[in-house]
């Protein structure tokens, strides 16, 4: 069994897996910049034994991170707990993901890791949306190359910008709107939100059929994917755990020796 955990600008999500259709849990916890080692470690140790894992019988451990500084203090909390010398998803691992983007190094890591679950569990050409701070669309091609994508605001990110230059509007649960004609403020907003990011998806979804001139399997995960995917009229899974399985993917790939000390 493997720690995965993914690093991101709002959450932290882990999780541990014996194989990618065995997915112990998946768990999030808030990224705070100003935490210090001992205190992710207590957070992560936790997480584990709310599950009755024990963290120095784990085979290893993995980290994929858009957050740079907080990497290297998750990683010395993985190492205090567990033992384990965490591999981190970046540059010098082999991924097997033939990149076709103008600076293949811009290309997030989580990102690379979605597209190597998906390719793995889902017929290509594949479109990877993942819905967090930012709404990412990855496009993967019949060939299994990445060949770019989007970047769209967030759900969160865009209801507080709204809420912060709105003098009239209150901050609101992101929660499925009643329907879709709102009767009050609060239920228009949500609805908005809700149905405007369905249908932007759907929208991109059209367009991305069309430049590629075929149909796409399309998988989405993130925070927010269960909240916006049901109001979508294209066919969309949901795979909550599929960055913690192109983890275990990427660990296997790459793992060589035991990094214990």
């Amino acid at each position: 069994m493997i720690l995965a955990i993914d690093i991101g600008n709002t959450n932290i999500v882990l999780g541990c897996l014996e194989r990618e259709d065995d997915v112990t849990f998946v768990e999030r916890l808030s990224t705070d910049r100003g935490r210090t080692v001992l205190e992710y470690a207590i957070s992560i140790k936790n997480v584990l034994e709310l599950y009755n894992i024990e963290p120095r019988r784990l085979e290893g451990a993995i980290i994929s991170s858009v957050v740079p500084p907080i990497t290297r203090i998750v990683r010395e909390a993985v190492y205090k707990i567990t033992g384990c010398q965490a591999l981190v998803v970046g540059p010098g691992l082999r991924t097997g993901l033939h990149i076709l983007m103008d600076n293949p190094a811009q290309v997030g890591s989580d990102l690379v890791v979605d597209a190597v679950a998906a390719i793995h569990e889902h017929p290509a050409p594949l479109v990877v949306i993942d819905m967090g701070t930012a709404t990412t669309l990855s496009v993967v091609d019949k060939d299994k190359n990445y060949i770019g994508g989007m970047i769209v605001p967030g759900m969160r990110g865009s209801l507080d910008s709204l809420v912060s230059r709105a003098a009239q509007l209150s901050n609101i649960d992101l929660e499925p709107p009643r329907r879709l004609i709102g009767k009050n403020t609060a239920e228009c907003m949500k609805s908005g939100l809700v149905h405007g990011n369905a249908a932007l998806l759907d929208g991109l979804i059209d367009r991305i059929e069309a430049e590629l001139g075929q149909p796409v399997t399309v998988v989405a995960t993130g925070g927010l994917a269960p909240l916006v995917v049901p109001f979508c009229r294209k066919k969309i899974t949901v795979d909550d755990a599929l960055l913690l399985k192109g983890m275990l993917i990427l660990y296997r790939k790459n793992q060589e020796e035991p990094r214990r000390r």
